[in-house]
């Protein structure tokens, strides 16, 4: 295409992702999309559309210890998961979002662990949200707190708040 006949950014209206279009200009809240042609999974969105204005959330490493710094749930991966998924929810609370923000989610979990009990663990929490966010996992060597089995971090996004024009 000859650089006379290049459309500036402004200029595009919308981004085709398999049969969806989602606005690149003028989105006004988080979408998570499972596009066709994408594994449709109940458990995971595959993109997130987060629009300009929304205030990012980061959410660092949580793994299974108590305020007090002891590790809860011992060798059941699990109750580990179940302690993490309450550490998210606390430090997403402190931030003034919660699980339905969620826009992104990363699991690790050490190897050999009973990933299908971790994972069912973490749906008890994540399935509360209105559509589900994007998940990655890795299966890890070890992690930081010496018999960690599970550890997550998250990115959400708050809608903005500012009052409309």
């Amino acid at each position: 295409m000859p650089p006379s006949a290049r459309l500036p950014l402004q200029a595009i209206s919308g981004l085709i992702l398999s049969g969806s279009v989602v606005s690149l200009l003028g989105v006004t809240e988080v979408q998570l999309l499972r596009p066709e042609g994408l594994f449709a999974s109940p458990a995971f969105s595959q993109v997130a559309v987060v629009p300009a204005g929304a205030t990012m959330v980061f959410v660092g490493g949580q793994n299974a210890v108590d305020r007090n710094g002891e590790l809860v749930g011992g060798a059941d991966v699990a109750g580990q998961t179940r302690q993490v998924m309450a550490n998210l929810a606390t430090a997403l609370r402190a931030a003034g979002a919660g699980v339905e923000h969620l826009v992104s989610v990363l699991v690790m979990l050490v190897e050999g662990v009973d990933v299908q009990a971790a994972y069912a663990a973490a749906a008890a929490t994540l399935g509360s949200a209105k559509a589900p966010p994007l998940v990655s996992a890795a299966i890890v060597s070890g992690l930081g707190v010496p018999g960690a089995m599970v550890e997550v971090s998250a990115i959400a996004a708050l809608p903005d708040r500012a009052p409309a024009d």
